[in-house]
């Protein structure tokens, strides 16, 4: 097979990706193929991926079972320490249960395989995540997708939908990847109530992050109750890798019996569980990460707004600046990279053509000096693109 010529197109376009090696861990600065820089582009929010608690954690769990789980779930792989994250997170999340995955990926691929059958609805939200989007597609319900968080046009898909279909699921992000900007679900939950449609939240980027409780989306609106599936991950806030599932007793019990990304998959790894555990604790008992966090976003994004710069609407530590082609927004990210910042460029096919930009995210690691370096690489950045284009 000869891909040269596809390759080619995919360089002349602008969109040519390659893996770029971190030779540190993930915290606030990072080496980055021989350089340091500060890193303003990773999902390791609350600062946990190389806290030393987690790893303390991690180690115990491996000397008590080992470096491998050895198994599924449902054969040789479940322990006490699975059974244990499990009831941690249903308390965070405030639901009856929760069953892990491998990754996010999988849990939502395994709930819309698994929930939507054919006779079902789903509606998208315009911009959710690429997971739930291939979640759908491999589902056997009819898909219709909605504009992004356009509760009149989701209304009107229930409405048209009324009596159809045997069950509605409303689908959405709760945070959204690459705006950082947070579904309403306070109307969708209305909508879903209103029109007997069910609601999964996708909390991938909310939980740990969001809410009095670190909770996610729905602790941050009062929504505990009203929302039938909600998915999270491991490998973000809580700095360790996987993703779940939370809901009721009898729908987790269900995905158990049913998911084929559950029943068929090895356990993730008790060093894996273990640091999570940590992690559900420190987000519980140690709030000020993420109100630090906040803050620093918050600032962050007023000062590139007075700037001159265009920074999408957002309260989260996702700040998504347009830059527009994917040329330019590669260009840009070379020069802040230079400047001692990483932020790479986001191109298409993750955002729309013509909306390339620089996702910035912050974690609880940063400092107001960070916020004003970051400001400073900003305008170092566009002045050299200035020039070079002048």
């Amino acid at each position: 097979m000869d891909f040269k010529a596809e390759l080619a197109a995919i360089r002349e376009a602008g969109l040519y990706r390659r893996l770029r090696r971190m030779d540190s861990s993930s915290s606030r600065i990072v080496n980055i193929e021989g350089s340091d820089c500060l890193m303003c582009a990773s999902n390791n929010y609350i600062g946990l991926a190389d806290d030393p608690r987690l790893q303390e954690r991690a180690i115990e769990a491996i000397r008590a079972f080992g470096t491998g789980s050895g198994g599924s779930r449902l054969t040789t792989g479940n322990t006490a320490l699975h059974e244990a994250l499990e009831a941690e997170l249903a308390a965070l999340k405030g639901t009856e249960a929760a069953l892990l995955f491998n990754t996010g990926y999988m849990a939502n691929v395994a709930a819309l395989t698994t929930l939507a059958l054919a006779g079902d609805l789903i509606l998208s939200d315009q911009l959710n995540h690429a997971s739930l989007i291939d979640g759908a597609r491999l589902s056997r319900a009819e898909v219709q997708v909605y504009r992004h968080v356009d509760m009149g046009d989701l209304e009107a898909k229930l409405t048209a939908a009324q009596a159809r279909y045997r069950r509605i699921l409303i689908v959405t992000d709760g945070v959204f990847s690459m705006d950082g900007n947070i579904a309403p679900l306070p109307a969708i939950c209305e909508l879903a109530e209103r029109y007997g449609a069910d609601v999964l939240v996708d909390d991938a980027h909310a939980t740990g992050v969001l809410g009095v409780n670190g909770a996610g989306t729905a602790d941050h609106f009062g929504l505990h109750g009203r929302i039938a599936v909600q998915m999270g991950t491991l490998s973000k806030a809580l700095g360790a890798e996987g993703g779940y599932l939370a809901g009721s007793r009898d729908l987790i019990d269900f995905l158990l019996n049913r998911a084929r990304p559950f029943i068929f998959s090895t356990a993730q790894s008790p060093a894996v569980i273990g640091a999570a555990l940590e992690a559900v604790r420190i987000v519980r008992e140690e709030p000020e990460r993420r109100e630090h966090l906040l803050e620093m976003a918050r600032v962050l994004r007023e000062r590139l707004v007075a700037s001159g710069f265009e920074v999408l609407p957002s309260e989260t530590p996702i700040l998504g600046v347009v830059i527009g082609e994917a040329e330019a927004a590669v260009r840009f990210a070379k020069e802040l990279e230079a400047a001692g910042v990483f932020a790479p460029a986001i191109r298409p096919p993750t955002v729309p053509a013509g909306t390339s930009r620089i996702r910035l995210t912050l974690t609880a690691l940063h400092t107001a000096e960070d916020v004003e370096r970051i400001v400073d690489a900003f305008a170092t950045a566009r002045m050299k693109l200035q020039e070079s284009e002048g």
